[in-house]
This record gives C-alpha cells, structure tokens and sequence, in this order.
C-alpha cells in the first residue's frame, strides 16, 4: 500500500508507516502523476482535492489534517467511493489561544480588563466554543453569533448585535459561496462600518471571508487593529496589506504540537476505520515534555506569555518575506514547513480553573 502525504504533517511515519509506504511531498505542489499510484492521500488545506487531482488514480481514502474542508471536492470524492475524514477541531485550543495572545500583544491591559472587555466570536463550532472558554477564564464578556450553532454557555446574539457590542471581532467560520449564509466576503464595507472604530478585527479562519478591498479601506478610515493569520489571496500577500495591519502571521494560527499531531491522529483513526483495523496508537505518546509553570492562568500569561509565545516574531518574519511589494511565495511556504511548534498552555501545567 501507498501513501502520498504532506510533507509538513506531523507524526506520519509514526502512524502509518507500519501499514503502508509513505511518500512525503510539498502540498502546494502535487499534481495527478504525484497521486496516480497512491491508494490514500493524505493532506492541509493548501491541497486541492478534486477530479483534476485524482482522475484515473488508485486513491480510495483522503485524509485532510484541518478543520476546514472546502479545499475538498466532497460531492467528486462521494461520487467515487472514495471515503474521506477531516480532523474537525484537532487545533481548536491552539487557535483560541493564539487570538487571545494576539489581543493580549496589542493591548496588554486587557489581562485584567474583565467584564468591561466584549470579545464578539462569530462562529461558534470547535473553535468559537473553545476560545470563548478561554476568553470566560479571564473573565471577559463574551457574546457569539451563528445561525447555525447556538452554546448554552455563550451568550447568543445576532450578527449585526455582535458589531455593535463587541470591543474585538475574532473570526472563526468556514469558507462558503452558496447556502443561506454564504461567509465569503462576511466582512465587507457594509460591516465595518458597523464595528466601533477602535474594535480589533482577528481573522485565523479563511482569509476570503474578508474582503481585502474593504479592509484596507476600512483601517485607512479608523486606523483600527487588526491581526491576520490568512489572507483573501494567500499566498500572494502585498506589501500594502502588510504594512496596514498591526500583526501578521503565515497561516499558523493552529500551529502547536499537539494540534498538528491530533490532526494526524484523527485522520489516522479514520484510516483505520476504512481498513476495518483497530486503532493502536496515540499520538500522547509521542509528545516531550516542555518546561512547566504551574501557574494560574492570569499569572502565567503575565509573567510567560512571551516565552509560551512569541507572536511578535511570527509577524517579523512574515514581514521579512517581502520581496519587490510581495511576500515571496516561497518564503511564505518555508516559514510554515520549518514552524518551531508551539505547546498548548496546559503542556506548561497553567491551570485555566485558578
């Protein structure tokens, strides 16, 4: 049996290579003669998985690491029994920590802030669901919308209710053209200007579900804050979007160890499930241990915020990879493929519940 992978999964030869031979290639690049022999393939969302990829090839199952899948053809994959898993929520806590570091960067007073701080989430699946978790342990008001999701520990209200409360915007909805609440350009001129000027926009969902246009127009009117971990035309960034936002990173918002292995584990799970075998490994197992602070949340972050994560040089060098008013594609891709992983807070032993 054969697998073709990404080669910026975690954990593959761990999971897979007793079952099959795993081929490690660039997602960005595979192509059909890449996949033509494979009988699974496993993928990020970088991978366009489609009849154009896999037409006359041997797959039977593709894996996509990620809790999106639009960059999957689901309707060509069903049409050819060709069985498929994602791994919905494997990087939700890395993600919820990693807007809440970003707030925390641009305005450091919020730690203490409490309930005079409204932190609007839209979108309220695995992501939205966990950073309101963590947004409630530090003590913020928290109000979420979506049409399709409701939490009976959030406080529900409507989009445009959301707009006018919130003091920040985090971001955590799918891609979507078509339905009754399509989310591609969610955030055009109409709604912002519908924000309070001085709220925080953070997007670490899909970069279209914000209209670039209307972005830059809408930062050059308020000169509000606003962090992007993806961006509506990525990889192709420009120089101009760059220089107007306050913080940016390449696409790693879910980046930590343990999001990117239980990503692989969920896929491999699933995997096994096809092959009607038994689930052997877990991916726990594999993790070092990291330096512990035992400290209560608030005073952990205080004190290791920088230490946990250093976000400011995630911007620095996205801002490096600038080249003739663009970033390099390449440069972007190769600061996503060497990450140095970042560990979940509870690794370092800070209890949320202090």
């Amino acid at each position: 049996m054969k697998i073709i992978a990404d080669e910026n999964l975690a954990l593959t030869e761990y999971f897979f290579s007793d079952v099959a031979q795993v081929v490690s290639l660039p997602g960005r690049t595979l192509n059909s003669v890449d996949v033509h022999e494979a009988d699974a393939l496993l993928v990020r969302s970088i991978t366009q998985v489609n009849q154009a990829l896999l037409h006359g090839s041997s797959v039977k199952f593709v894996g996509s690491a990620t809790i999106g899948i639009d960059h999957l053809d689901t309707d060509y994959l069903q049409q050819q029994n060709i069985t498929w898993a994602n791994a919905a929520g494997c990087n939700a806590q890395a993600v919820a920590e990693y807007v809440v570091t970003a707030l925390l960067y641009i305005k450091p007073q919020l730690l203490f802030a409490g309930k005079t701080f409204t932190l609007g989430i839209v979108g309220l699946g695995n992501v939205g669901q966990r950073l309101a978790k963590v947004a409630n342990a530090l003590g913020w008001q928290v109000v979420g919308s979506d049409p399709f999701v409701s939490h009976a520990d959030i406080q529900h209200v409507s989009f445009e209710e959301l707009l006018q409360l919130a003091d920040a915007v985090s971001i955590h909805v799918p891609l979507t053209h078509t339905g009754t609440h399509p989310t591609y350009h969610l955030f055009n001129e109409k709604v912002f200007s519908q924000l309070k000027p001085q709220a925080i926009v953070l997007n670490s969902a899909r970069g279209a579900v914000v209209s670039e246009q209307a972005l830059l127009k809408d930062i050059q009117q308020t000169q509000r804050d606003v962090v992007l971990d993806v961006f509506e035309h990525e990889p192709k960034i420009s120089a101009d979007l760059l220089d107007a936002v306050t913080l940016v990173t390449p696409h790693i918002a879910g980046y930590s160890l343990e999001g990117k292995a239980r990503g692989t584990q969920m896929i491999y799970d699933a995997f096994c499930d096809h092959l009607q075998q038994c689930v052997q490994k877990d991916f726990t197992t594999q993790l070092p241990v990291c330096q512990q602070f035992q400290q209560p949340l608030r005073m952990a972050l205080k004190q290791n915020i920088k230490q946990i994560y250093d976000i400011a040089q995630d911007d620095r060098n996205l801002r490096a990879c600038v080249d003739h008013q663009m970033v390099s594609q390449h440069a972007f891709d190769a600061l996503r493929k060497n990450y140095a992983l970042r560990r979940e807070w509870a690794s370092h032993g800070i209890d949320f519940n202090a």
